[in-house]
Protein backbone atom coordinates (compact mmCIF):
# COMPACT_ATOMS: atom_id res chain seq x y z
CA UNK A 1 0.00 0.00 0.00
CA UNK A 2 1.65 3.22 -0.97
CA UNK A 3 0.13 5.54 1.40
CA UNK A 4 -1.51 4.89 4.91
CA UNK A 5 -4.77 7.11 4.32
CA UNK A 6 -5.51 4.51 0.93
CA UNK A 7 -5.12 1.73 3.54
CA UNK A 8 -7.35 3.40 6.05
CA UNK A 9 -9.90 4.01 3.35
CA UNK A 10 -9.97 0.98 2.18
CA UNK A 11 -9.45 -1.51 5.39
CA UNK A 12 -11.09 1.08 7.97
CA UNK A 13 -13.64 4.22 6.70
CA UNK A 14 -15.22 2.63 3.59
CA UNK A 15 -14.49 -1.26 3.23
CA UNK A 16 -15.40 -2.96 5.92
CA UNK A 17 -18.69 -1.39 5.45
CA UNK A 18 -19.02 -1.75 1.59
CA UNK A 19 -17.71 -5.79 2.08
CA UNK A 20 -20.69 -6.13 4.32
CA UNK A 21 -23.60 -4.10 2.16
CA UNK A 22 -22.55 -5.02 -1.46
CA UNK A 23 -20.55 -8.37 -0.68
CA UNK A 24 -18.05 -7.58 -3.74
CA UNK A 25 -16.39 -11.01 -5.33
CA UNK A 26 -13.38 -11.37 -7.53
CA UNK A 27 -12.53 -13.53 -10.17
CA UNK A 28 -8.90 -14.21 -11.68
CA UNK A 29 -7.02 -11.70 -8.88
CA UNK A 30 -4.15 -13.85 -9.95
CA UNK A 31 -3.83 -11.75 -13.50
CA UNK A 32 -2.51 -8.85 -11.32
CA UNK A 33 1.05 -9.03 -11.00
CA UNK A 34 2.29 -9.03 -7.52
CA UNK A 35 5.11 -5.97 -8.62
CA UNK A 36 6.14 -3.85 -10.92
CA UNK A 37 3.87 -1.59 -13.78
CA UNK A 38 0.41 -2.50 -15.71
CA UNK A 39 -2.26 -0.98 -17.12
CA UNK A 40 -5.59 -1.64 -15.73
CA UNK A 41 -8.48 -0.93 -18.13
CA UNK A 42 -11.96 -1.54 -16.57
CA UNK A 43 -15.46 -1.44 -18.07
CA UNK A 44 -16.92 2.37 -16.72
CA UNK A 45 -20.78 1.12 -14.99
CA UNK A 46 -21.10 3.59 -11.89
CA UNK A 47 -18.74 5.94 -9.91
CA UNK A 48 -18.72 2.84 -7.37
CA UNK A 49 -16.40 0.99 -9.63
CA UNK A 50 -13.36 3.19 -8.31
CA UNK A 51 -14.44 1.93 -5.25
CA UNK A 52 -15.64 -1.79 -5.41
CA UNK A 53 -12.27 -3.13 -7.88
CA UNK A 54 -9.81 -1.40 -5.54
CA UNK A 55 -11.43 -2.95 -2.90
CA UNK A 56 -10.51 -6.01 -3.87
CA UNK A 57 -7.64 -5.07 -5.88
CA UNK A 58 -4.32 -6.56 -3.80
CA UNK A 59 -2.28 -3.54 -4.82
CA UNK A 60 -3.35 0.28 -5.35
CA UNK A 61 -4.74 1.40 -8.41
CA UNK A 62 -4.12 4.98 -9.45
CA UNK A 63 -6.19 6.97 -11.50
CA UNK A 64 -5.80 10.58 -13.16
CA UNK A 65 -7.83 12.96 -12.14
CA UNK A 66 -8.26 17.19 -13.29
CA UNK A 67 -5.49 19.20 -12.16
CA UNK A 68 -8.08 20.96 -11.27
CA UNK A 69 -8.83 18.89 -7.87
CA UNK A 70 -5.29 19.69 -6.57
CA UNK A 71 -4.72 23.16 -7.35
CA UNK A 72 -8.02 24.77 -6.33
CA UNK A 73 -7.49 28.00 -3.63
CA UNK A 74 -8.15 27.98 0.28
CA UNK A 75 -9.02 25.56 3.00
CA UNK A 76 -11.81 23.33 0.34
CA UNK A 77 -9.20 23.02 -2.04
CA UNK A 78 -6.58 21.84 0.47
CA UNK A 79 -9.14 18.96 1.34
CA UNK A 80 -9.68 18.24 -1.94
CA UNK A 81 -6.48 17.80 -2.98
CA UNK A 82 -5.69 15.60 0.36
CA UNK A 83 -8.69 13.22 -0.39
CA UNK A 84 -7.87 12.82 -4.10
CA UNK A 85 -3.92 12.41 -3.34
CA UNK A 86 -5.07 10.08 -0.03
CA UNK A 87 -7.36 7.89 -2.71
CA UNK A 88 -4.94 7.59 -4.75
CA UNK A 89 -5.60 9.64 -7.69
CA UNK A 90 -2.54 12.01 -9.75
CA UNK A 91 -3.40 15.08 -11.58
CA UNK A 92 -2.35 15.42 -15.38
CA UNK A 93 0.34 16.89 -15.83
CA UNK A 94 -0.59 20.55 -16.49
CA UNK A 95 3.12 21.75 -18.21
CA UNK A 96 1.81 19.42 -21.34
CA UNK A 97 1.00 21.07 -24.51
CA UNK A 98 -2.67 19.11 -24.72
CA UNK A 99 -4.57 17.07 -22.06
CA UNK A 100 -3.77 14.18 -24.19
CA UNK A 101 -0.42 14.23 -23.66
CA UNK A 102 -0.82 15.38 -19.96
CA UNK A 103 -2.63 11.96 -19.60
CA UNK A 104 0.29 10.64 -21.01
CA UNK A 105 2.85 12.44 -18.99
CA UNK A 106 1.40 11.59 -15.82
CA UNK A 107 0.29 7.79 -16.82
CA UNK A 108 4.54 7.32 -17.46
CA UNK A 109 5.24 8.69 -14.22
CA UNK A 110 2.61 6.22 -12.95
CA UNK A 111 3.95 3.02 -14.95
CA UNK A 112 7.81 4.04 -14.28
CA UNK A 113 7.12 4.39 -10.83
CA UNK A 114 6.38 0.31 -10.92
CA UNK A 115 2.48 1.31 -10.55
CA UNK A 116 -0.68 0.29 -11.54
CA UNK A 117 -2.31 2.80 -13.80
CA UNK A 118 -6.19 2.30 -13.82
CA UNK A 119 -8.17 3.63 -16.87
CA UNK A 120 -11.80 3.70 -18.02
CA UNK A 121 -11.26 3.65 -21.71
CA UNK A 122 -14.97 4.14 -22.59
CA UNK A 123 -14.31 7.64 -20.99
CA UNK A 124 -17.54 8.02 -19.39
CA UNK A 125 -20.32 5.97 -17.37
CA UNK A 126 -21.91 3.21 -19.73
CA UNK A 127 -25.71 5.08 -20.14
CA UNK A 128 -26.99 0.92 -19.86
CA UNK A 129 -24.38 -1.01 -18.82
CA UNK A 130 -23.37 -2.44 -22.66
CA UNK A 131 -19.63 -1.70 -23.60
CA UNK A 132 -18.95 0.95 -25.69
CA UNK A 133 -16.02 2.13 -28.33
CA UNK A 134 -13.40 2.95 -26.80
CA UNK A 135 -10.84 6.07 -26.69
CA UNK A 136 -7.46 5.56 -27.85
CA UNK A 137 -5.93 7.02 -24.87
CA UNK A 138 -5.62 3.60 -22.74
CA UNK A 139 -3.56 2.48 -26.39
CA UNK A 140 -1.66 5.14 -25.98
CA UNK A 141 -0.08 4.64 -22.75
CA UNK A 142 0.15 1.03 -23.96
CA UNK A 143 2.07 1.12 -27.08
CA UNK A 144 4.38 3.93 -25.57
CA UNK A 145 5.34 2.06 -22.32
CA UNK A 146 4.98 -1.30 -24.27
CA UNK A 147 3.38 -2.08 -20.30
CA UNK A 148 0.93 -4.85 -20.35
CA UNK A 149 -2.77 -3.93 -20.42
CA UNK A 150 -5.24 -6.31 -18.30
CA UNK A 151 -8.95 -5.94 -19.01
CA UNK A 152 -11.64 -5.05 -15.90
CA UNK A 153 -14.91 -6.29 -16.52
CA UNK A 154 -17.44 -5.09 -13.51
CA UNK A 155 -20.73 -7.07 -12.81
CA UNK A 156 -23.64 -5.56 -10.97
CA UNK A 157 -22.35 -2.40 -10.05
CA UNK A 158 -24.46 -0.44 -11.93
CA UNK A 159 -27.36 -1.75 -10.25
CA UNK A 160 -25.87 -0.78 -7.17
CA UNK A 161 -25.37 2.87 -7.66
CA UNK A 162 -27.38 3.88 -10.55
CA UNK A 163 -26.52 7.23 -12.68
CA UNK A 164 -27.67 9.75 -10.19
CA UNK A 165 -27.98 8.13 -6.92
CA UNK A 166 -25.45 8.49 -3.70
CA UNK A 167 -26.27 5.63 -1.41
CA UNK A 168 -25.26 2.32 -2.85
CA UNK A 169 -28.03 -0.37 -2.69
CA UNK A 170 -27.69 -3.81 -1.35
CA UNK A 171 -26.61 -5.76 -4.73
CA UNK A 172 -23.89 -8.13 -4.96
CA UNK A 173 -21.20 -6.22 -7.22
CA UNK A 174 -18.41 -8.61 -9.14
CA UNK A 175 -15.28 -8.29 -10.85
CA UNK A 176 -13.84 -10.16 -13.32
CA UNK A 177 -9.66 -9.97 -14.32
CA UNK A 178 -8.83 -11.22 -17.74
CA UNK A 179 -5.64 -12.36 -19.26
CA UNK A 180 -2.96 -9.35 -19.34
CA UNK A 181 -2.32 -8.68 -23.09
CA UNK A 182 1.19 -7.32 -24.46
CA UNK A 183 0.61 -4.31 -26.69
CA UNK A 184 3.86 -4.68 -28.38
CA UNK A 185 3.44 -8.46 -29.01
CA UNK A 186 0.12 -7.80 -30.40
CA UNK A 187 1.34 -5.28 -32.65
CA UNK A 188 4.34 -7.20 -33.52
CA UNK A 189 1.87 -9.97 -34.55
CA UNK A 190 -0.22 -8.03 -36.94
CA UNK A 191 3.05 -6.06 -38.44
CA UNK A 192 1.91 -2.95 -36.88
CA UNK A 193 3.89 0.06 -35.65
CA UNK A 194 3.22 0.50 -32.49
CA UNK A 195 3.85 4.14 -32.79
CA UNK A 196 1.55 4.59 -35.53
CA UNK A 197 -1.90 6.52 -33.80
CA UNK A 198 -4.08 3.95 -36.56
CA UNK A 199 -2.13 0.76 -34.36
CA UNK A 200 -3.46 2.57 -30.82
CA UNK A 201 -6.78 2.71 -32.80
CA UNK A 202 -6.85 -0.78 -33.73
CA UNK A 203 -5.88 -2.01 -30.42
CA UNK A 204 -8.31 -0.17 -28.73
CA UNK A 205 -11.08 -1.77 -30.73
CA UNK A 206 -9.82 -5.44 -30.25
CA UNK A 207 -9.45 -5.06 -26.69
CA UNK A 208 -13.02 -3.23 -26.04
CA UNK A 209 -14.07 -6.53 -28.14
CA UNK A 210 -12.61 -8.17 -25.49
CA UNK A 211 -13.68 -6.35 -22.55
CA UNK A 212 -17.36 -6.80 -24.11
CA UNK A 213 -16.68 -10.58 -24.00
CA UNK A 214 -15.27 -11.00 -20.49
CA UNK A 215 -18.02 -8.64 -19.52
CA UNK A 216 -20.75 -10.74 -21.22
CA UNK A 217 -22.68 -7.50 -22.38
CA UNK A 218 -22.99 -6.25 -25.79
CA UNK A 219 -20.56 -4.17 -28.05
CA UNK A 220 -21.29 -1.07 -29.55
CA UNK A 221 -19.20 0.70 -31.74
CA UNK A 222 -20.58 4.10 -30.83
CA UNK A 223 -18.75 6.64 -27.87
CA UNK A 224 -20.78 6.89 -24.72
CA UNK A 225 -20.65 9.63 -24.66
CA UNK A 226 -22.09 11.30 -27.99
CA UNK A 227 -24.70 8.68 -26.86
CA UNK A 228 -25.70 10.28 -23.41
CA UNK A 229 -25.25 13.29 -25.30
CA UNK A 230 -28.28 12.62 -28.24
CA UNK A 231 -30.01 10.97 -24.90
CA UNK A 232 -30.07 14.21 -22.85
CA UNK A 233 -31.14 16.15 -25.90
CA UNK A 234 -34.25 13.92 -26.17
CA UNK A 235 -33.48 12.70 -29.40
CA UNK A 236 -33.05 8.66 -28.37
CA UNK A 237 -30.08 6.35 -29.44
CA UNK A 238 -28.21 7.64 -32.21
CA UNK A 239 -27.90 5.39 -35.09
CA UNK A 240 -26.07 2.06 -34.93
CA UNK A 241 -26.10 2.32 -30.83
CA UNK A 242 -30.00 1.04 -30.75
CA UNK A 243 -30.69 -1.19 -27.72
CA UNK A 244 -31.65 -4.82 -29.11
CA UNK A 245 -34.11 -5.97 -26.36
Amino acid sequence: MNNRWYWAFKHILFGPALQLWNRPWIEGVENIPASGPAIVASSHQSVMDSFYFPLKCPRQIKFIAKAEYFNTPGFVGRMQKWFFSSVGQVPIDRTAKSSSEGMLNSAREILNDGGLFGIYPEGTRSPDGRIYRGRTGMARVAMDTGVQVIPIAMFNSRKANPIGTWIPRPVRVGTRVGQPIDPHAWAKERGLDVEDHETARKFTDYFMLELAQLAEQPYVDVYASEVKDSLKKGLGYPKGAEPTK
